[in-house]
This record gives structure tokens, sequence and C-alpha cells, in this order.
């Protein structure tokens, strides 16, 4: 059926609208509790006969158990989490147990094997499964892409977040002052301050 053009369409304006909770099917509700008390989440307070943890950083939880969801056990695919050093992170999931089945790169020619060679925000991937083989996908992301972030309301989630940032930054600079003559810039947290707010809104970084 065509739709009458001369029909507007109304949306939903100025309400805020966070995510707050994602429902994952589990078969065993204490071997899924371990898994991610392993994995380094949170586990929050809640009713009874509801298990929730949240991830570091994240503002999204996810709940299982008490009846929460008739899908299957491992149902859920292609869950997302956002890391700031990938290497980093399987080095220290590897450390904590967790097996990783998978770490690619979508390269030039589509997807290939390993990290991105240069590193470059989007393109590295990891994935992993739950005891039920729920799939999560942790991917790398450095630098946004233009205007997925305010630039007036950027933040860190986490002390590591902040910390990666600033390595990079810093890593930034030195090639800055390189092609400013070796000469020490004496307004260096201005620039570091800059780089970091356009990295993390998507905008022209700084030269």
């Amino acid at each position: 059926m065509s739709q009458d053009k001369n029909v507007q369409t109304t949306r939903v304006k100025g309400v805020d609208m966070k995510l707050e909770v994602v429902v994952i099917p589990v078969s065993d509700v204490e071997r899924s509790k371990e898994f991610y008390q392993r994995l380094g989440w949170r586990l929050d307070a809640t009713p009874s006969g509801i298990v929730q943890f949240t991830p570091p950083g994240s503002g999204c939880s996810v709940q299982f158990g008490g009846n929460r969801t008739t899908a299957a056990p491992g149902s859920a695919q292609g869950l997302w989490l956002i890391v700031s050093d990938l290497k980093d992170t399987l080095d220290k999931m590897a450390a904590a147990g967790i097996t990783v089945n998978e770490v690619f790169h979508i390269g030039a020619n589509g997807k290939a094997s390993g990290l991105d060679p240069q590193r470059n925000s989007y393109r590295s991937m990891a994935a992993f499964q739950d005891p039920d083989g729920n799939r999560w996908v942790l991917q790398e992301i450095t630098t946004r892409l233009p205007g997925r972030i305010d630039s007036s309301t950027i933040s860190f989630a986490s002390a590591t977040d902040l910390q990666n940032a600033l390595i990079r930054a810093a890593t930034a600079h030195g090639e800055h002052e390189k092609r400013s003559g070796g000469q020490r810039d004496e307004r260096w947290p201005v620039w570091y301050a800059e780089y970091m707010v356009a990295e993390q809104s998507g905008s022209k970084l700084p030269e």
C-alpha cells in the first residue's frame, strides 16, 4: 500500500531515550554469572530472580534469569562491545581464561585475519561466546565518525579509555613537534585537549 504524500509523518522529538538493558537467553544462570564475572563485568543489585551485569564504562546492562525471555539459550548474536585498545583487551581476556573465537579486520579486500595493521578505527574486531553460545563482537574504535558524538558533550567512560586517549594524543603530538622543527610546544595541554575532543567527536584532527 502506497503512503499518501499529503499525510505528515509525526515523530517523537526532544525526548531522551537511553538504551538501558539488553536481555540475553541463558540455560544456566549460575554458570552465566561465573562467566560474566570472570569477564570483569559488574554484578548489579536487582529484584529477586533477575541477574544484571554492566560492562565497565557502559551505560547499558545485560539481564538474564527470572524468565526474562522465551528466546532459545544462545540465540543472541551480534552483540557489540566497543574498546579503545583491542590488543590489550585480548591479552587481559586470555589471562582470565576467556576464549576468543576469532580476531579479524576489514581490509581493502574485505575480511582478513588478525588486527588491522594500521590499527585504523572501526577496522579491528574479535568474537567470543558465552557458555550458551550468545555471540559478542569486540570492535576497536578510537576516532569516531563525524556526527556520532556531540563535541560539546564528549566524555570518557573509564580511566582506561582516558589513559589510552592521552597516549594517542602524546604520540600524535610528538609527530606535531617533529613537523614544527623539533621545538618544544609549551602549549601542549591545549593541543592535547583539541586532539582528544576531535578524535572522539570525529572532527578534523589538529596537525
